[in-house]
């Protein structure tokens, strides 16, 4: 009896399971029944067994048999395997038959890897979390350590609950995932502690692991309890674990018991289960996928879109014009004068917007003369005076006082002390503030207002970076206002190739475009093709994020639409792939400990990880109309799905009509952590919160003349791809 979905076919073979292709076992798993007891002393030892039943109904395959454990306690197995969504799907069903003296249970759906049992063997992908090899992490980051046993996480902590594993050598994939999107809310009355039972929770984990004959267990202060085990263990296996655990991971912040003299390597073991009672019930259901890829990007593009398709949240109703001006009135209304300058409060507390700091970044999570740019255009257009006038008094400031000598900009300005703070020089941060700049210039030209200032800070930079830029086209992360270097990482490179493109618009200056096409040279060798995005966000080491991978869909795309050559739309589309696998595409229930917030009327999807492994917040907003002009160029109906994703999605963070109870509607949080299903948040607003969602509606408005991706769809094919031309008369 078998199974087949394209070249992979799915068999059993004396109670065992067995995963073909071209008659050659890829995968298996001789003892498909395995349950981990959490005995009376509260250690967890796992057991496994083979079906003892098989049989073929209609179109599906149904396995069954009991497991019985040494303590006494029995467990009845119902799987129901069949073909579905692009591979398989497995339907399980748990029942405790006998209960002895065990404090708890959880189950596994697994299938050991034949062609290697060594995790260096393999490319990982779960999305926000673990990528390749996850060698640009934190080094306490999960799977960073490929020599533990257990690389099990929440599904949560997932921007879809899907894990995958590659082979390097032969490319042969393998990716479990959560069937549905049906997490329901669990038990905040029970505190989740190192190995806890909880009968509500319906969250799995899922990973892999490559465990020994023993059992393993940490103690509070990082010991491992290990006691010898009698099942089997055939080698490294990709795992659906319900309920879930997070596995061998190094405490929080790498901390342990302050004064107790023990310095051993230290990591910890979080496990959650179900009662071992007679006739509790587990349910829950799997999908399998298989394949074959040429590269890691290709998988990874793969099994997101075979996971989105099945799991993407429905769209959020918004309307987005409205939603739009509403951010502006914020913004119009938290922009003054504080003393000889210009702008917006650093950080607000909610829901009333009590001011807590003021200072003012160049870009990142200040974005002032994003702000002002977007005040000077708003006012102008819609008639607002005083709008226009504070964004035309954002950039004067700027351009005025900001340059050095050196031709970099400073970055951040405190009006306390009327001087700029001795920040950073960040090339991201950098990339934000002139772009803005320069867009200004280019508008109030357009109007007949002619700001050579405005022109010059810009020219000022451009030499700068020209004059800064490495032999090799990069450019380092962070420097000094004497130019000296801050941080030598060169991730940030791509951040600045599209100021270089549209500088050299402007300016006809063929230095700029050579500096522009020398860093997307770079930024193709490395950051596409290495995965390399790292560092994007200015207040983070210099990991793997999602923001490095935005400022790399900005270059490669700036790139094509000044050339048309392929390599750059391929660099962008490898961008976007990986980009927006850091989004949470998929809802489950979260809880705030605020009367007034969003997530207590709205879902966490359309949210998207900052970090690997980190918070999440909504910068994915930034992106909706770069995805939208993506489609209109790749024909990908894919890109026209996730643009009017994240153009509406994003918005379930904020106040969108003014029914949560903020101060303003419009008002959303900077970002939170939400995997345990209660929001941890700093519940703040910044600038740039507000500023990532109307700069892609704006630019949406420009090109297409609509505030909805939607409307713009009713343009012609012909219409939309004239439009979609930017560049064509920019100056």
């Amino acid at each position: 009896m078998r199974l087949e979905y394209g070249d992979y076919s799915l068999l059993f073979d004396k109670g065992g399971l067995l995963i073909q292709k071209n008659d050659k076992t890829l995968y298996y798993n001789k003892r498909p029944m395995y349950v981990t007891v959490k005995t009376v002393l509260a250690i967890s030892e796992f057991y496994d067994k083979a079906y003892s039943d098989v049989s073929k109904e209609g179109d599906q395959l149904v396995a069954k048999g009991i497991l019985a454990v040494p303590s006494g306690s029995e467990f009845s197995f119902t799987d129901i395997y069949s073909v579905g969504d692009k591979g398989f799907r497995v339907q399980r069903r748990v029942e405790v038959l006998k209960a002895a003296d065990d404090l708890g249970f959880s189950t596994k759906v697994s299938f050991v890897a034949s062609e290697s049992d060594d995790p260096h063997d393999y490319n990982c992908f779960a999305p926000g979390v673990w990528y390749k090899q996850n060698e640009f992490a934190l080094d306490g980051a999960f799977g960073k350590d490929l020599d533990c046993e257990y690389f099990w996480r929440m599904e949560t902590c997932y921007a879809l609950p899907v894990f995958a594993m590659q082979n390097i050598a032969s490319g042969e994939t393998a990716a479990l995932s959560r069937w549905a999107a049906d997490v329901t809310m669990r038990d905040v009355n029970i505190m989740r502690s190192e190995n806890y039972t909880d009968p509500s929770i319906t969250t799995g984990a899922i990973g892999m692991s490559r465990p020994e004959k023993r059992t393993l267990n940490y103690l509070y202060y990082g010991y491992a309890v290990r006691t010898e085990n009698e099942t089997e263990v055939d080698g490294l296996s990709i795992d659906y674990v319900y309920p879930g655990a997070d596995g061998q991971l190094p405490p929080p912040n790498g901390k342990h018991y302050a004064g107790l003299d023990y310095n051993t390597k230290i990591k910890t073991f979080q496990r959650i289960n179900h009662p071992v009672e007679v006739g509790f019930e587990q349910n829950y259901s799997v999908a399998i996928n298989f394949g074959h890829y040429d590269s890691f990007q290709l998988m990874m593009r793969d099994i997101w879109r075979v996971t989105y398709d099945r799991l993407r949240d429905k769209l959020f109703d918004v309307d987005n014009e409205l939603f739009y001006k509403n951010c502006m009135n914020i913004l119009n209304r938290y922009t003054r004068k504080y003393g000889d300058s210009y702008g917006l409060p650093f950080a607000c507390q909610l829901p009333n917007m009590d001011i807590s700091s003021v200072s003012f970044q160049f870009g990142f999570v200040g974005q002032q003369p994003g702000i002002g740019y977007q005040l000077l255009r708003y006012g102008d257009k819609e008639n607002v005076a005083d709008a226009y006038e504070k964004g035309v008094n954002i950039i004067d400031f700027w351009a005025n006082r900001a340059m050095t000598e050196s031709g970099l900009p400073q970055m951040c300005y405190n009006p306390n002390i009327k001087d700029f703070e001795p920040y950073p020089h960040y090339v991201r941060m950098l990339a934000d503030g002139i772009e803005a700049i320069l867009d200004a210039y280019l508008y109030m030209k357009k109007k007949g207002d002619e700001r050579p200032v405005w022109y010059d800070f810009c020219k000022k930079t451009a030499d700068w970076l020209v004059n800064i830029q490495n032999e090799d086209g990069s450019f380092y992360r962070a420097y000094n206002s004497d130019n000296s270097i801050r941080m030598t990482s060169k991730s940030n490179t791509p951040s600045v190739i599209r100021f270089l493109v549209q500088f050299y618009l402007v300016s006809g200056d063929e230095r700029y475009k050579d500096a522009a096409i020398r860093a997307g040279d770079w930024s193709y060798e490395n950051a596409y093709k290495n995965l390399e995005y790292r560092g994007g966000t200015c207040d983070n080491t210099d990991i793997q994020d999602k923001e490095a991978g935005i400022y790399g869909i900005f270059g490669f795309l700036a790139l094509y639409d000044l050339t048309g050559e392929d390599k750059w739309l391929e660099g962008a589309i490898g961008a976007a792939d990986y980009t927006e696998t850091w989004t949470y595409a998929w809802k489950f229930p979260v809880r705030t400990i605020w009367p007034k917030h969003p997530f207590n009327k709205y879902s966490i999807s359309g949210q998207s990880i900052i970090t690997i492994g980190g918070g999440a917040d909504v910068y994915m907003a930034a992106c909706s109309y770069t995805y939208y002009r993506l489609y209109l160029i790749t024909k990908d109906e894919h890109y026209l799905d996730f643009a009017e994703f994240i153009h509406k999605n994003t918005k379930q963070s904020s106040d969108v009509d003014g029914s949560c109870g903020y101060i303003m509607p419009g008002l959303g949080h900077e970002s939170g952590n939400f995997t345990s299903q209660t929001l941890q948040s700093q519940y703040h607003w910044l600038p740039w919160c507000t500023f990532v969602e109307v700069d892609p509606t704006s630019r949406l408005y420009d090109s297409f003349g609509c505030y909805e991706i939607a409307e713009a769809q009713k343009l012609s094919p012909e219409e939309r791809a004239e439009r979609n031309k930017i560049y064509k008369n920019y100056k």
